[in-house]
């Protein structure tokens, strides 16, 4: 659906129930896949909102029925009355919590009383505005900004958070990409009479958001979406607003930005400017289609695709490992030679590491050719920007096996990989 950071023009809304003025479990647009929903009782409501302005190709969804779970502790989510009881990212403590899921805890306590959260362990992937993976907590029991307390990640645990009421919102959300050890945190409903005062320590507010986000927050980039906060102008707003406010939230936006934008303003720029052309003169003139038995076989038989697709360790560790490490859009996407296996044209937007793959040159663009041999994991799509790495095989083309590592790209990636690339393995 058409993106937008707060989804203010075209939306999804997900509710816990039959009515707009139940709890609402998510507000998703763009091209973010939320993992599976869980209502809490016998009944679920989807509203789909779009404006008169740009359109996207929708979107497709399942739902099934089944019996409730009786514990607190369920997988993803739940409402929770009991006095007391635990909350855990899903997989905690054994793995790493799963990419693409949303869960939603509503905690209600008796009408006199308040919500008290407390954390213990604590890592989530770190941003410094806690734009992918982040646990949000909200007085009330919808996710409504104006009620946010907080919103947090990194591996820095939160301080004790209490309710202004007696119903509290904990909501944990993981993208697509890369995860981390979980959570685990604890709810007591406790008296009012029995908070300690607010204070800054004890109520959680945004300077919440930016503390963890490592020793050196970034100097903060967030005027424009201050400035298109206004959610009763959208007619006047959007004309002149959104096109900046798209493009500084989230330069990245994944295949809203088809090909035409990324390839011919980065890659250019950024492929030319590293030492990755000597390759070229070699390589280019290999046809696309010769033998690739070799090392190809031998690839394919030294890592099967996994069951799952989760990706672990960090882009440091994976670059060591890998023979090439380049950031590009898919520009087709056809089936390989080898039964299984797809064979996608991938426009550069920049190189870290070539080793002896052939890149092409068209004009201004800079191509390589990549076959996955597993086409379930990484499910590539026509159009999408990735972070490619990967082997190399005998006739310069990259090959995505099982141990390869490739999630979609976004812009600050680019200065984690640039300073990798300056230290040896």
């Amino acid at each position: 659906m058409e993106s937008d950071p707060t989804c203010r023009y075209d939306f999804l809304n997900i509710y816990n129930g039959h009515d707009v003025t139940s709890q609402r479990l998510a507000r998703v647009c763009g091209t973010f896949r939320p993992g599976a929903l869980m209502s809490t009782g016998n009944q679920m409501m989807l509203e789909m909102v779009s404006d008169e302005g740009t359109a996207g190709r929708g979107f497709i969804a399942w739902y099934s029925a089944g019996a409730s779970q009786q514990s607190d502790n369920m997988l993803c989510g739940g409402k929770l009355e009991k006095p007391q009881g635990s909350i855990t990212s899903p997989n905690w403590p054994e793995n790493n919590y799963p990419s693409g899921v949303s869960c939603s805890w509503h905690i209600v306590a008796p009408k006199d009383q308040v919500v008290e959260l407390s954390f213990g362990k604590f890592d989530i992937e770190e941003d410094s505005y806690c734009r992918y993976d982040y646990l949000a907590v909200f007085n009330g029991g919808m996710t409504d900004n104006n009620h946010q307390i907080g919103k947090f990640c990194g591996d820095i645990p939160p301080k004790t958070i209490y309710s202004d009421g007696n119903e509290m919102l904990v909501q944990f959300v993981s993208d697509l990409s890369v995860s981390a050890d979980g959570f685990e945190a604890i709810y007591r409903m406790k008296d009012a009479s029995e908070v300690p005062k607010k204070t800054e320590e004890t109520k959680p507010t945004r300077s919440s958001i930016a503390r963890p986000a490592g020793t050196k927050p970034p100097p903060k980039p967030k005027p424009t979406p201050k400035a298109t906060s206004k959610p009763t102008q959208k007619p006047t707003a959007k004309p002149t607003q959104k096109p900046t406010a798209k493009p500084t939230q989230k330069p990245t936006a994944k295949p809203t930005q088809k090909p035409t934008a990324r390839p011919t303003e980065k890659p250019i720029q950024k492929a030319t400017a590293k030492p990755n052309a000597k390759p070229k003169p070699t390589k280019a003139s290999a046809p696309a289609k010769p033998k690739v038995r070799g090392t190809a076989s031998a690839a394919g038989s030294a890592a099967k695709c996994p069951e799952k697709c989760r990706k672990t360790g960090t882009l440091g560790s994976h670059f060591c490992a890998n023979q090439f490490v380049l950031t590009g859009s898919v520009k087709t996407l056809v089936k390989g030679e080898e039964e299984g296996t797809l064979l996608a044209s991938i426009n550069i937007i920049q190189t870290y590491k070539t080793g002896d793959l052939s890149i092409q040159e068209a004009g201004q663009t800079m191509s390589v050719q990549v076959v996955n041999e597993c086409p379930k994991c990484p499910i590539l799509k026509k159009g999408g920007t990735y972070l490619f790495m990967g082997r190399v095989d005998d006739v310069g083309r990259g090959r995505i096996v099982g141990d390869s590592f490739v999630i979609v790209y976004r812009a600050q990636q680019h200065q984690i990989l640039s300073s990798i690339a300056k230290k040896p393995c």
